[in-house]
C-alpha cells in the first residue's frame, strides 16, 4: 500500500510539472494583441488585382489575344541554360551516336555525304539549343498579357513578407534588375507608396522599357506617369559604391546563361543591397533550386569585391541557414507558394488564377533586430493547413532545419497557437513553443 502511495504521489507531482510547463510555454505573448486571424505569422495575401491604372494601360495597349498560353507554357517549363562544357558532352555524344547507327546500317565507315548531313543535324541541334530568347514589341505585348498579373502577384507577395515582419521599415530607393514591364515598381509602390523616392528599372531590352513606360502613363500616352521617380536604364549603375534600400530581381536569374553568370549577378545586385535583396522565380525545381544557387553563393561563398562588409542573413522564406531540408531528399519536390490573382479581363480569363512561385529575401545582418521575440521561433508552412475536428495539420520547415509534420491540438500546444495555426495557411509562419521541462521529464521517464 505504502509503494502504490508513493507511486501514486510521484505521478501526481509529475502531472503538475507538466501542467506547469505548459501553462508557462503557452503564456508567451507573441500575438502582442492581434487577432488570431492576424497573427504575426500571416503574410498571405488575399486575391490580388492589378491597379487600376495599370490594369487600363494594358488594356489600351493590347492587341494581341493570342498565344498568351503558349508563351506561359514556354515560360513555365523553361529550364536552366545548358553549360558550355555540358553542351559540347551532348554534342559529341550525339555525333557519335548518329553516326555509329547510320554507319552500322549501311556498313560503310567513310561516307562523308552521310557524314556531312549528321553534323548538319547537330549544328541544329546546338543552335537551338543555346538560342537566347528576345523580346521584341509584339513579343512583349503577348508577354504583358501572358504574365503581368501573375508576375505582380508573386512579387507583391513576397514583398509583404518585408511589409509585414519589419513594419518599420520605409525604403526610399529601389533597383528592379531584369525589370521587364515594370511589375516591381507597382508592387513597391502599393507596398510602400511614395516614401520610394527613386526607383531604377534595369532590363537590357529596349521595347520592353519603352513598354513599361507606357504601362506607367496608363491610357495616354502624352500623360504624366502615375508613378513618379520612375527610371529605365539598359545597364546596372556603373558605380560600385550606389546602394539602394531594396533589391530586386524577378523572374531574371533565369534569363542568365549559366552557373557562373548568376553567381556574378547575385554578387553585383548584392553590393547594390542596402537593406533587403528580394529573388523571385518559378515554382518549379529549376526555379527554387537556382535560388539556392544563390543562397548558398551568399552565405558561404567569399565575393572579390567587398564595398559594404555586412554579412548576408536569410530573412525569408527559410527559417534557418542550413541546407534546404527539400534538397536534401529524392525525389526533390520545390519549396514554393502560392498567389490567387484577377488576370486581365480578356477572352477567356476571367476567372481567379493561382500565380505557383518561389521566393529568397536576404538581409543586412543589422536588420535581422526586427526578429525581437527571442522567446518564440517561427516555423514555415510549406503545405496548405489541414483543419479537422479538434486538431490542425500542419507541414513545417523548422529552425533546426527539419522539415515536420505537426498536430496541433489546445490541449497539447495552448488556445493561442491552436488557433493561429487553424487561421494560417500555406506560406504563413506559425509560432513554435519549446517545451524543454517536458522533453527532460521524458528522457527520465525512459
Amino acid at each position: 500500500m505504502a509503494s502504490r502511495s508513493y507511486i501514486a504521489c510521484v505521478l501526481c507531482q509529475r502531472a503538475v510539472q507538466l501542467k506547469m510547463t505548459y501553462r508557462v510555454s503557452t503564456t508567451v505573448d507573441f500575438l502582442k494583441g492581434a487577432l488570431h486571424r492576424k497573427h504575426p505569422g500571416v503574410t498571405n495575401l488575399n486575391t490580388l488585382r492589378l491597379p487600376e491604372e495599370l490594369q487600363v494601360a494594358a488594356l489600351s495597349i493590347m492587341r494581341l489575344q493570342e498565344r498568351t498560353q503558349s508563351l506561359t507554357n514556354f515560360l513555365w517549363s523553361r529550364k536552366r541554360a545548358i553549360e558550355d562544357v555540358t553542351l559540347k558532352q551532348k554534342a559529341i555524344s550525339l555525333e557519335k551516336e548518329l553516326w555509329e547507327k547510320e554507319m552500322a546500317k549501311r556498313g560503310d565507315f567513310h561516307n562523308t555525304e552521310v557524314y556531312s548531313k549528321y553534323m548538319d543535324n547537330l549544328n541544329l541541334f546546338v543552335w537551338l539549343m543555346v538560342l537566347c530568347f528576345r523580346y521584341d514589341e509584339d513579343l512583349g505585348v503577348v508577354y504583358m498579357a501572358a504574365r503581368l498579373a501573375g508576375a505582380y502577384a508573386a512579387v507583391r507577395r513576397a514583398l509583404n513578407e518585408i511589409k509585414k515582419r519589419d513594419s518599420c521599415f520605409t525604403p526610399h530607393s529601389l533597383l528592379d534588375f531584369g525589370s521587364g514591364l515594370g511589375t516591381v515598381v507597382w508592387a513597391s509602390h502599393s507596398c510602400w507608396g511614395d516614401s520610394l523616392k527613386e526607383m531604377v528599372c534595369v532590363d537590357s531590352s529596349g521595347p520592353m522599357n519603352t513598354l513599361a513606360e507606357r504601362l506607367l502613363k496608363g491610357d495616354d500616352e502624352r500623360g504624366e506617369p502615375h508613378i513618379k521617380h520612375v527610371y529605365f536604364r539598359q545597364f546596372l549603375p556603373v558605380s560600385p559604391k550606389v546602394q539602394f534600400d531594396v533589391v530586386v530581381a524577378a523572374f531574371t536569374l533565369s534569363e542568365l546563361p549559366n552557373v557562373k553568370d548568376r553567381e556574378d549577378a547575385v554578387f553585383t545586385l548584392w553590393r547594390k543591397t542596402s537593406s533587403y535583396l528580394v529573388l523571385v522565380e518559378n515554382g518549379t525545381k529549376e526555379g527554387h533550386q537556382m535560388l539556392m544557387e544563390a543562397r548558398d553563393t551568399l552565405l558561404n561563398k567569399q565575393e572579390k569585391t567587398v564595398i559594404d562588409p555586412r554579412p548576408a542573413s536569410v530573412f525569408a522564406p527559410c527559417p534557418h541557414e542550413l541546407m534546404c531540408p527539400k534538397l536534401a531528399h529524392a525525389p526533390i519536390v520545390p519549396c514554393n507558394f502560392q498567389q490567387m490573382y484577377h488576370p486581365l479581363p480578356l477572352p477567356g480569363h476571367n476567372e481567379q488564377l493561382m500565380e505557383k512561385f518561389s521566393y529568397l529575401i536576404l538581409t543586412r545582418a543589422d536588420q535581422a533586430k526586427v526578429e525581437t521575440q527571442r522567446d518564440v521561433e517561427w516555423a514555415r508552412l510549406i503545405a496548405p493547413v489541414q483543419p479537422r475536428s479538434r486538431h490542425v495539420h500542419c507541414r513545417m520547415c523548422c529552425p533546426d532545419g527539419q522539415l515536420q509534420h505537426l498536430v496541433v491540438t489546445a490541449r497539447k500546444h495552448g488556445r493561442d497557437v491552436y488557433r493561429c495555426a487553424r487561421n494560417s495557411n500555406w506560406g504563413d509562419q506559425v509560432p513554435v513553443i519549446q517545451k524543454a521541462e517536458e522533453d527532460i521529464l521524458s528522457d527520465s521517464e525512459r
